[in-house]
């Protein structure tokens, strides 16, 4: 019985129960052995469509080269390259580049804030509401509500 018979079998077996994790790390572990074609017919598998871990786990060992990749891409973007990517909504990379444009305006001070404070702005009202938030941290602290008063002096 060659591993993708086997495989096979399982995922039949464990279809109407739950996984056996033995079993299943067994059949994750084998996963790298199946040819590509092997692996397409078990990710598109009528007996795999529910099962989202063992579909996961195709799905990497399918494309194992790719994965993290992008993300990687990402991260290597400048700024302004960032954004116009930003601005385009079907990229499909919307919610990372929203994510890594977070973690540099909170880490930078200088004029790419102003950048990504200006596409937030445009984009939509969540990212407008968080850019809200990130200038009243700023200026009043992390609660929001520590408002420092002056007293002014009428003459």
């Amino acid at each position: 019985m060659t591993d993708f018979e086997y495989i096979v079998k399982q995922v039949k077996k464990f279809h109407f129960t739950k996984w056996d994790d033995g079993e299943l790390r067994k059949c994750v572990d084998m996963l790298p052995n199946l040819s590509r074609q092997e692996l397409t017919s078990l990710y598109y598998s009528k007996w795999v469509k529910e099962d989202w871990k063992f579909r996961d786990a195709v799905f990497n060992a399918l494309f194992a080269d790719k994965v993290g990749k992008r993300e990687e891409r990402i991260k290597n973007l400048d700024t302004d390259a960032l954004i116009e990517e930003f601005k385009d909504k079907k990229s499909g990379n919307v919610a990372l580049i929203r994510k890594e444009m977070r973690e540099r305006y909170k880490a930078n001070k200088d004029f790419d804030r102003s950048k990504i404070a200006t596409a937030f702005n445009a984009s939509i009202k969540m990212d407008q509401q968080w850019v809200k938030s990130q200038v009243r941290k700023e200026r009043y602290g992390d609660s929001g509500n520590n408002y420092q008063w002056k007293k002014t002096s009428w003459k």
